[in-house]
């Protein structure tokens, strides 16, 4: 078996095994109003959402998700199958709309938001029992970690 081959095994491998279903709750944030500045967010708006600590309720059935973000401020929901692109519409988050695809680079989820902001996305992977989210518009990133409950 040639090195490519079992390097395309492994990250089938590692899509194929990860399971992202559960509740999480958000343990820590960095940066989120920065983010919140690059997407023009107005500074009422950021100010509440940098109080809030969201949480993430998923639901996997293989590359079919729908991520509910939580929050006693706004709800956000996104259904999505990882590879189809689609129109996301923002108007929980900034009032912007985007099309948006999703894909797996090995275990991670990675989005790529194309719309008004420049270099819109964002990425998710676990690690144990805790859900990373990095989060980037107009070259900041902002990192969000989430517990399993």
């Amino acid at each position: 078996m040639s090195d490519l081959s079992r390097t395309n095994s492994s990250a089938e491998y590692l899509k194929m095994t990860a399971d992202y279903n559960g509740y999480w709750k958000m343990i820590s944030s960095e940066n989120f109003e920065e983010y919140l500045k690059a997407l023009d967010v107005n500074v009422a708006i950021r100010k509440i959402a940098t109080l809030l600590k969201p949480d993430k309720d998923i639901t996997q059935d293989g590359d079919h998700f729908i991520i509910k973000t939580l929050s006693t401020f706004r709800n956000y929901n996104m259904d999505f199958v990882v590879g189809q692109e689609f129109e996301e519409d923002l108007s929980g988050v900034d009032d912007r709309k985007c099309m948006t695809t999703i894909t797996w680079d090995g275990d991670k989820l990675v989005c790529v938001q194309k719309g008004e902001i420049e270099g819109r996305g964002w990425t998710h992977w676990i690690e144990g029992d805790e859900l990373h989210l990095e989060l980037r518009a107009a070259g900041i990133v902002s990192k969000q970690v989430f517990k399993k409950s």
